[in-house]
């Protein structure tokens, strides 16, 4: 009776996402866990085994292919296979179907949207825009989401083509939030101050607390809110000054 020959470099994977880097003249490939690799580059999944099926590398992984030690050694130099890995992960682009793909644009744009509308304010009038104006904003400006970067890339580069179509700048506000002890005290001392990137200063003066904070422009409606129905409009909130964000600072 003849035996069915498998070759020892052939690995069959199911129910894998593909990701694909090509390097050097070759095509290299890593089979990846479904809905993985995108919390691998925006860093909410940081066990890399958690993501790979296998540290394996192939040139198919549709096929089994394992890529050969003398092809990855001209590709990568002395990398072992998880650096590898990391850098096809990094690098490479992920193999989804037009109907995937499109699922994972239109939920990648919208963290954009709201990343840029939570960091960046109008500095004519100094007031964050809404989330519906960034992405009519973003669609009239062409932008498209690069699906081998992560959110905070791709909201870097969402911000630096809208500089090029409107007012935008991305800042921190500074405000000034007062109210009296008796109309929320320490609870809702507490819960503005969580919203806040920092505190500059805080102060009691006849049992008003004056606080000044450091906030990113899309919390500015939220801690509004929160003033107003804790202390049914008697707390004041007051712009101070927008602080210029850096190219240099980190904002996520």
């Amino acid at each position: 009776m003849s035996k069915i020959f498998t070759p020892t470099n052939q690995i069959r994977l199911t129910n894998v996402a593909i990701v694909r880097l090509k390097k050097a003249g070759k095509r290299f490939e890593i089979a990846c866990y479904k809905n993985k690799v995108l919390s691998w580059r925006n860093n909410s999944e940081k066990d890399i085994d958690e993501v790979l099926q296998t540290h394996t590398i192939f040139t198919n992984v549709s096929k089994g292919q394992a890529a050969k030690k003398d092809e990855l050694q001209k590709a990568f130099g002395g990398k072992d296979e998880t650096e590898i890995c990391k850098e096809i992960l990094s690098k490479g682009e992920l193999q989804v179907s037009e109907k995937e793909r499109q699922s994972v644009l239109d939920s990648q744009l919208n963290s954009i949207v709201n990343g840029v509308a939570a960091l960046c304010v109008n500095p004519e009038t100094r007031r964050p825009y809404s989330a519906s104006i960034i992405e009519k904003s973003l669609k009239d400006a062409h932008f498209s989401v690069k699906m081998n970067k992560n959110i905070k890339q791709n909201t870097l580069e969402a911000i630096k083509m809208l500089k090029e179509h409107m007012p935008i700048e991305r800042s921190r506000m500074k405000l000034r939030v007062t109210f009296a002890g008796k109309e929320g005290g320490g609870k809702l001392k507490d819960s503005v101050v969580k919203l806040a990137n920092a505190v500059e200063h805080e102060e009691w003066e006849d049992a008003t607390l004056h606080l000044t904070l450091l906030i990113d422009p899309g919390q500015y409606r939220v801690i509004d809110e929160l003033v107003r129905n804790e202390t049914k409009g008697k707390g004041l909130l007051e712009l101070l000054e927008l602080k210029e964000v850096v190219e240099s600072d980190e904002l996520f």
